[in-house]
């Protein structure tokens, strides 16, 4: 288990590079040596004085720190985690350390990184209630934000505090295991190179409580609900922007009613604190702004501890709209989104096109074919508008294109390329005019030349 602050001796020209505050080392063949270095609020990328190191000093460098890993076998924070061509990654008491070179990389590059802070839960001055909450070892957990955020550092934390004061059980889930962690939680690898064994594996071992490190791909997030929802709780560190994204991060891995058991609360981290924290709760109701008969299961996304709702999920049609509450934007969005989705199921349906959609409110809309399709449309007595009608819980009104307003905005066929230039350069013109205007424009001019 990786302590801070603790390795066994290594090259002396490495050591010299890691002075008090430097977290990270970057050392390429021929290139100036670069460190990050500072306080995780005020973190800097520095370029240290002397000269390059050489292809050769690298690669005696990589093999001098294979040797101590060789020489310290008995010590539980010391192997090869990764060793594939062109990579290997090293871990060496409290460093990970990352060694690439042709063909993978460029040119002989070493990485160095190390912790430059060891905290524990109360050093955050967390809220009692966000404490209670975290004690509850019995939830699903993000941590959230960029890399060199201070997610590790937080989870690190949350995982003692529920082995010392809570008397849970916990183990890891890690590619590469790099938490500085008490020796008696134990840390798991990909089993045969494969998380979802390793989680096989963790069932059997019956944690209270599993640290998942690096939630990254689509693979990460399938497998986290798994665990999940088989009853163990589950801290996942994910990289995200905001916290918000991190939930977003889910949808189309687990199905929507299932995100609030998957996940409940997220943690958004900034510079080494808890910027934002989120709760999920699962509601049946119309979203925002929308009637009662539009009523349907919603994922309320809620800040805590105030309990304001900030947005809602749920599902209109095939797509899963994340709509923010409480601005006026928020149901000309959803109609809006109706209207795209409403649009593309009824071309392929009806095999038509163009064909566009005025959604004029929640229980209303109009269908824009050519006039020699209206009648396919309307169906035989009124049969195939009827179905349609009975679908959408709407009424339609069947038009030809020639009537379509002005300010009606075409939604692009799925081959087309569209972007939101394109569709502020059309403005109010009506938008089947738009491509052979100018050409008209210019015949007309010929004309009267």
């Amino acid at each position: 288990m990786a302590t801070h602050a603790d390795h066994p001796e290594i090259s002396s020209s490495l050591e010299e590079l890691l002075v008090e505050g430097v977290s990270t080392v970057f050392l390429k063949a021929d290139c100036k040596v670069r460190v990050k270095q500072g306080h995780i609020s005020a973190i800097s990328l520095d370029e240290v004085e002397g000269e390059p190191w050489s292809t050769t000093s690298l690669k005696e460098l990589i093999e001098s720190l294979e040797k101590v890993i060789e020489d310290n076998s008995e010590r539980s924070d010391c192997f090869l985690e990764i060793d594939r061509h062109g990579c290997k990654v090293l871990q060496i008491g409290d460093l990970r350390i990352t060694c690439a070179w042709p063909p993978f990389s460029d040119a002989y590059e070493v990485t160095v990184v190390r912790p430059v802070a060891k905290l524990t839960l109360p050093d955050y001055e967390i809220p009692e209630a966000l404490l209670k909450r975290l004690g509850d070892h019995h939830r699903g957990i993000f941590i959230s934000g960029r890399p060199g955020s201070g997610k590790t550092t937080l989870a690190q934390a949350i995982a003692e505090h529920l082995d010392e004061d809570i008397g849970a059980m916990v183990k890891t889930m890690e590619a590469p295991r790099d938490l500085q962690l008490l020796p008696r939680i134990t840390q798991y690898a990909p089993l045969e190179g494969d998380l979802e064994k390793t989680a096989e594996v963790i069932f059997l071992v019956r944690p209270d409580f599993v640290i998942f490190d690096e939630v990254r791909r689509a693979r990460d997030f399938e497998i986290f609900a798994d665990v999940r929802l088989a009853g163990v709780g589950l801290l996942g560190v994910t990289h995200a922007n905001s916290a918000l994204e991190a939930i977003q991060r889910l949808i189309g891995k687990v199905e929507l009613g299932l995100i609030p058991q998957v996940l409940d609360t997220i943690l958004h981290v900034e510079k080494g604190t808890i910027s934002q924290v989120l709760e999920l709760k699962m509601t049946v109701k119309p979203p925002s702004g929308m009637q009662e008969e539009l009523a349907r299961p919603v994922v309320e996304v809620v800040r805590f501890p105030d309990g304001k709702v900030l947005y809602e999920m749920f599902a209109f049609g095939s797509e899963i709209a994340v709509v923010p509450v409480g601005n006026k934007v928020s149901k000309s969005r959803v109609l809006q989104m109706a209207r795209v989705e409403m649009t593309k199921t009824l071309r392929d349906r009806l095999s038509i096109s163009p064909l566009e959609i005025d959604i004029l409110g929640e229980k209303n809309a109009t269908i824009y074919v050519p006039d020699s399709m209206i009648g396919s449309v309307v169906g035989q007595g009124g049969a195939m508008v009827r179905e349609l009608e009975e679908e959408y819980e709407m009424r339609f009104q069947v038009k030809g294109l020639k009537t379509i307003p002005r300010h009606l905005e075409r939604i692009p066929e799925a081959h087309e390329s569209w972007d939101i230039q394109t569709q502020r350069s059309m403005g109010s013109r009506q938008w089947e005019h738009h491509s052979g205007s100018n050409k008209s424009r210019r015949r007309k001019g010929r004309k009267r030349r």
